[in-house]
């Protein structure tokens, strides 16, 4: 595994801890607070990153597997932060969130992490 491709892993791990502490928080207070669309939007930019760094560094490019699930994660967490920005400023902060928002947010970010735990396998066995 080259330098590149390293590096991009551990932003991901960023990405990880961001969306986590974002959709816990979420889910916690059921609102759309300053943490909440911090830690997304830092989610997002830090997935953004990693991605470019991993699929330069990699031989494969993004027609493989692990690039195909990636891809999908990405649309998944693209479309949650979407909508949780779109919730912000239709209704401002602290606005309370409907349990679609919240029951999206759960299957979003446990498909992301089911797909980054994959990532993680297949970088190790493979």
């Amino acid at each position: 595994m080259n330098l590149l491709a390293v590096i991009g892993a551990f932003i991901m791990t960023f990405a990880f801890l961001s969306y986590g502490i974002g959709s816990v928080t979420l889910e916690r207070f059921k609102m759309v607070g300053t943490m909440v669309l911090v830690f997304y939007t830092l989610g997002l930019l830090f997935e953004v990153a990693a991605i470019f760094m991993m699929a330069f560094s990699s031989s494969g490019g993004m027609g493989s597997w692990h690039g195909l699930i990636g891809e999908l994660a990405f649309l998944v967490m693209l479309v949650n932060t979407v909508w949780v920005w779109s919730v912000y400023v239709r209704k401002g902060f602290d606005s309370q969130v409907n349990k679609w928002l919240l029951n999206f947010t759960k299957a979003a970010y446990f498909f992301w992490v089911v797909a980054y735990l994959l990532g993680i396998i297949l970088v190790i066995w493979f």
